[in-house]
């Protein structure tokens, strides 16, 4: 055999797609691994031409899934982000996203049995250990991808799927704040460094020289931005204990500005070298946690919530996304207990996605 097959399910996972595939139908092999989800995805070329890849980095995301190792868990679920061109996987980062997918396809390959109108899939989130409880449309003993759920960002509506996200703080710094500051200073801008679902670097729109209200096409033009933002994420990422920065996709990026159609606050997200079309689950975590902790960059941009837990509307490039958090404010500083959001997922195609042999050849 020239190819080698490996089953998979090609799913929209909230605002992102790609592929989902048992880790056991996978090499144990790290780099090995690598190399099978690049020619998998097709990454080295602008249209991931020879793969299965969408052309962005929202659509070159993979999820494999596995029984859980956790007495918690049910699944754990492993993530790694291919990129689109230069042939690489990082696979430090998670994806809320893509974890929106993770239950129904979980069901889908019998992993777990649906147990009711809803099933409730605990998960683990492999590359920080968060833990995620997520909550899918299960009637008639099967997944439901029916409903009357939209999200921002993506077309029609369809069923919904209920996210609550645990022990999300420090997932991959070991810290709320991971430079012990509220706020640092690089390169001359000021910024909060937080780790809260996803590492971010976060800081005002206005600092930038921005509104914060540009659309993804005008921020992607903006390279004197990006040069900028770069050098400060960098920096940044350094200061917060991050290895390999300018090579990884961590620490994301974050600008904040006031709201403009009705949210608490005006957001753009990079993921980095490019503008999120929409919002990261994980970002969004992130970016809420910061709204509500004093002393950030996020001071005076928006009145806090007083009630517990506070919902904090963030607007993005397609619209807004709803962060539920669970918190407590004490004289030390914020404690994150959880965050639930609500997305929904799709099932596209199913069947065997090819790879060369001469990559990875099954013994």
């Amino acid at each position: 055999m020239t190819q080698t097959a490996i089953p998979f399910l090609l799913m929209r996972g909230g605002t992102s797609r790609g592929p989902y595939l048992k880790r056991a139908d996978l090499p144990d092999d790290q780099d090995t691994l690598a190399q099978v989800l690049v020619a998998m995805i097709g990454s080295g070329h602008v249209l991931n031409i020879d793969g299965i890849g969408g052309g962005n980095a929202v659509t070159t995301k993979v999820a494999m899934l596995s029984p859980s190792t956790d007495d918690w868990a049910d699944i754990d679920y492993f993530f790694a982000q291919v990129s689109v061109k230069d042939q690489s996987v990082d696979f430090k980062p998670t994806c809320g996203n893509i974890l929106s997918g993770v239950g129904p396809a979980a069901i889908e390959m019998g992993l777990i049995a649906p147990t009711g109108a809803e099933t409730s899939v605990k998960i683990r989130a492999v590359n920080t250990d968060a833990r995620v409880v997520a909550l899918v449309q299960t009637p008639d003993v099967a997944v439901s991808y029916v409903g009357e759920t939209s999200i921002d960002g993506v077309p029609g509506i369809a069923a919904p799927i209920g996210l609550q996200f645990m022990d999300t703080v420090g997932g991959a710094t070991g810290a709320f704040l991971p430079t012990g500051n509220l706020t640092d200073i690089f390169e001359g801008m000021k910024v909060t460094c937080m780790d809260v679902a996803m590492p971010m670097v976060i800081a005002r729109a206005g600092d930038f020289d921005l509104t914060g209200y540009e659309t993804v096409e005008e921020l992607n033009e903006n390279t004197a931005f990006f040069a900028k933002m770069e050098v400060v994420r960098i920096k940044a990422g350094e200061a917060m204990g991050i290895k390999d920065v300018a090579a990884s996709v961590t620490p994301k990026f974050g600008l904040l500005a006031p709201a403009k159609d009705g949210g608490t606050v005006a957001t753009r997200y990079f993921m980095p070298w490019k503008a999120h079309p929409t919002m990261a689950v994980t970002g969004a975590q992130c970016l809420a946690a910061c709204l509500l902790t004093p002393g950030t960059v996020a001071d005076g941009m928006a009145p806090r919530p007083n009630e517990r837990p506070a919902t904090v509307t963030l607007e993005h490039a397609s619209g807004q996304i709803d962060v539920l958090v669970n918190y407590d404010l004490t004289s030390s500083g914020i404690t994150i207990h959880s965050a639930g959001l609500v997305r929904t997922a799709r099932l596209l195609a199913k069947g065997e996605v090819m790879i060369p042999a001469t990559v990875w050849r099954q013994s």
